[in-house]
C-alpha cells in the first residue's frame, strides 16, 4: 500500500465557509460601490436642494401666511396664518387665468413651430444640401448667444411704428400691419422666441443626426428611398428621443414665459403687466408687495408644469410601446 500524504496547502476549503467569504466579498464590493455612488452624486443633491428643494419650501410656506394691519390699518404690521386665502384669491383672479389662457395659446404656437422647424434645419444640414455647413451652423445658432433681453429690445424696436423700418418699408406697399395688436401679440412673441431658440436647438438634433448609423441610410438609398423619404421615415424616427427631449424643455420653458413680454408691455397696451403668469406673479411680489399672492402663484404655476410634463411623459411612454409592436 502506498500512503497518500495531504499538505495543508492542498486541504480543501469548507464550502460554508468559501460561501460567507463570499458574501462578505459581495457586501463589501456593495458599500465601495455605493460610497463611490453617494460621493458622485453628492454634488447634484446639494445644488438640487440649493436652488429647487429650499426656494419651493420657502414659497409654499409664504403663501400660508401674510402681512395683515389690525383694526382699521393704522397699527403695526404682523404676520398671520391664512390658510388657502392666497390660493383661493389666485384662481379667482381673471387676470392669472388670462394669463393662462395666453400662454396656453403660446405653447400651441410656438413648440410644434419649434420643434419641426429645428428638426428641418438639421435634416437639412445632415443631407448635405447646405454648403458651408459650419458656418450655417454658426449663422443659426448666433442668435441664441443674444441675451433675451437684447434680443427683447431689437424685435421692440422692430415693431414699434415710426420707428420700424419693416413697418416703413410695408407702409409703403400700402401694408398697414401693427405686431403688437390685439391678435399679432402673441405670434410676435413667438417670433421673437424661435429667432433666439431655433438654432440651440437645431444643434442639438443635428449631434443626434450625427450618431444615425451609416449602413441604415445607406440601406435606405439602395431600397431606393430619396432624400424626403429618407429624413422623414429613417432619420426622424432614429432621433424620436431628442425630438421628445426638446418639446419637453420647450414646452417648461413655455410655460415661464416671461421676458419677451415683460419688454414688449413697454410699447403696446394689448400686453399688460399680468399677461403671463410669471408677469403676474412679478406684478404682485415688486408692484404689490403681496408675497403671499406671489408664492401661492409661483406653487400653482410650479404643480400645472409638473403636471403637464408628467402627462407628456406618460404619453410619450405608451406611444413608445404601440409604435414598436406595430413594427
Amino acid at each position: 500500500m502506498t500512503a497518500t500524504t495531504h499538505s495543508p496547502a492542498a486541504a480543501s476549503v469548507p464550502p460554508r465557509v468559501a460561501g460567507v467569504s463570499g458574501r462578505k466579498a459581495q457586501k463589501a464590493a456593495r458599500r465601495r460601490r455605493g460610497g463611490a455612488a453617494g460621493v458622485l452624486m453628492a454634488p447634484f443633491f446639494v445644488l438640487l436642494t440649493l436652488v429647487f428643494l429650499l426656494p419651493v419650501g420657502t414659497a409654499v410656506w409664504l403663501s400660508f401666511f401674510s402681512d395683515d394691519q389690525p383694526g382699521l390699518g393704522f397699527g403695526a404690521e404682523r404676520t398671520v396664518f391664512v390658510g388657502l386665502r392666497s390660493y383661493t384669491a389666485v384662481l379667482t383672479d381673471p387676470s392669472f387665468l388670462s394669463g393662462l389662457g395666453t400662454v396656453a395659446l403660446y405653447c400651441l404656437i410656438y413648440i410644434p413651430l419649434m420643434t419641426v422647424g429645428s428638426l428641418a434645419l438639421a435634416l437639412l444640414l445632415d443631407s448635405g444640401v447646405v454648403r458651408l455647413r459650419s458656418w450655417a451652423q454658426l449663422g443659426l445658432f448666433l442668435p441664441h448667444a443674444v441675451p433675451g433681453i437684447i434680443a427683447a429690445l431689437i424685435w421692440l424696436y422692430l415693431y414699434t411704428p415710426g420707428l420700424s423700418p419693416v413697418i416703413e418699408v410695408l407702409g409703403k406697399a400700402d401694408i398697414t400691419v401693427n405686431f403688437l395688436g390685439l391678435h399679432t401679440a402673441v405670434p410676435s412673441i413667438v417670433n421673437i422666441a424661435l429667432w433666439s431658440n431655433l438654432g440651440y436647438n437645431m444643434v442639438i438634433f443635428y449631434a443626434a443626426l450625427q450618431a444615425v448609423p451609416r449602413e441604415v441610410l445607406e440601406a435606405a438609398v439602395v431600397d431606393g428611398a430619396g432624400p424626403v423619404r429618407t429624413a422623414l421615415r429613417v432619420k426622424t424616427p432614429l432621433v424620436r428621443p431628442s425630438i421628445v427631449m426638446v418639446a419637453m424643455f420647450t414646452l417648461i420653458w413655455a410655460l415661464q414665459l416671461f421676458t419677451e413680454p415683460m419688454l414688449l408691455h413697454q410699447g403696446s397696451q394689448i400686453i399688460g403687466a399680468r399677461f403671463s403668469p410669471s408677469m403676474y406673479i412679478y406684478d404682485a411680489a415688486f408692484s404689490r408687495n403681496n408675497y403671499s399672492l406671489a408664492a401661492a402663484a409661483s406653487v400653482i404655476l410650479l404643480v400645472i408644469t409638473i403636471g403637464v410634463s408628467y402627462a407628456v411623459t406618460r404619453w410619450t411612454n405608451r406611444v413608445n410601446p404601440a409604435e414598436e409592436n406595430a413594427r
